[in-house]
């Protein structure tokens, strides 16, 4: 029996990507993908002509519903951290069409954004140090357990709950991708957010911004190295003798996806000297702004700024221990000079 996969996000970044990757493992899956207007159609469909396209949005409830009822896995990556009304949907649509016999699988994603509640919310500090780094596999129980108030929390519940409440009719996977890098490889968007749009800031302002003192850490993965965890999941899903592993579903169910991390002043300040370096900054080395969390937020590079002073740390060990995920693609700072040269070209420089 064809399986079958529905995907929402085809058109965006990380969703392009992890369809790109799958669909070159897997090319006769049957594929439904979420697209919000006709107009976007043309596009994936050059790229995926034997798709089945669904026209529609987050908001359109009845239909998620439908689609998560009809597949065997379900992949959710449009806004899938942040809007509880998609995920609420997935999760009635997988729990009404499966059942033990024939289970849903749903791979999640998350984001890192969620770790950042301790310096938002309770230390209320932005640019320090930080010694906490969360831990997947010995630390999962913490993870699932975060404050209401976190940053993604509110989605969190809804699919831990799905997955624990309903765990043989609906197999989850919270897939959490900290700063995500690299060209991405499907029919749209092929471009990250924070390090992009640091980019973006220093190239316009031509200056280097620094929030607080310039040290607080984030993970950061290649795309196609966090397209691969997603890769693993659907083996994962289709294993009989991994489709029950508690340890890769519900409760547990929880990814870590990052291969190292950096310090946020330290990447501002190599982005201007590498836009310096590529002839795009005139005269020498772009001095430091020194920025408050409210003036970042405030500024040209609007809410994308405020991760530039926050911390978010944590091991990608369950990844690695029960699927064997090994990222391979290279680092942040080696793919740094074609993310200051794309952003340049992107803005016409």
């Amino acid at each position: 029996m064809t399986v079958k996969v529905f995907v929402t996000g085809a058109t965006g970044y990380i969703g392009g990507d992890v369809l790109y990757h799958l669909h070159q493992k897997y090319p006769d899956f049957e594929y439904a993908l979420l697209v919000r207007s006709d107009s976007k159609t043309k596009k994936v469909l050059s790229q995926y002509p034997k798709a089945r396209i669904v026209i529609g949005g987050l908001d359109d409830s009845a239909l998620l519903e439908r689609e998560a009822a009809w597949a065997d896995i379900v992949i959710h990556t449009a806004d899938s951290s942040d809007h509880d009304g998609a995920a609420t949907s997935i999760a009635k649509g997988l729990v009404q069409g499966h059942s033990a016999s024939r289970p849903g699988f749903w791979l999640h994603t998350g984001g890192t954004g969620i770790l950042t509640y301790f310096d938002s919310e309770v230390k209320k500090t932005f640019g320090e140090p930080d010694d906490k780094v969360f831990n997947d596999l010995e630390g999962v129980g913490e993870l699932v357990n975060l404050p209401a108030a976190a940053f993604h929390r509110n989605v969190d519940e809804i699919v831990l709950n799905t997955g624990i409440q309903h765990a043989d009719a609906a197999k989850t996977a919270i897939i959490c991708p900290p700063t995500i890098y690299g060209e991405g490889r499907g029919p749209s968007s092929g471009r990250g957010r924070q390090v992009y749009e640091l980019a973006s800031f220093v190239l316009k302002e031509q200056c280097c911004p620094r929030i607080g003192k310039g040290l607080s850490r984030w993970n950061n993965v290649h795309v196609r190295d966090l397209s691969k965890v997603f890769e693993l999941l659907v083996q994962a899903a289709l294993d009989p003798s991994s489709k029950d592993d508690p340890e890769i579903w519900g409760a547990h169910g929880y990814f870590f996806t990052e291969n190292g991390e950096h310090v946020w002043g330290d990447v501002s300040v190599a982005t201007g000297k590498e836009a310096h370096k590529q002839g795009y900054i005139k005269g020498g080395t772009p001095e430091l702004r020194d920025w408050s969390i409210d003036e970042a937020v405030k500024s040209s590079a609007g809410f994308e700024a405020a991760s530039w002073g926050m911390n978010s740390r944590g091991v990608a060990a369950r990844a690695k221990k029960v699927l064997g995920w090994r990222p391979q693609e290279r680092s942040l700072s080696d793919e740094l000079p074609d993310i200051v040269r794309s952003e340049a070209a992107r803005m016409g420089l």
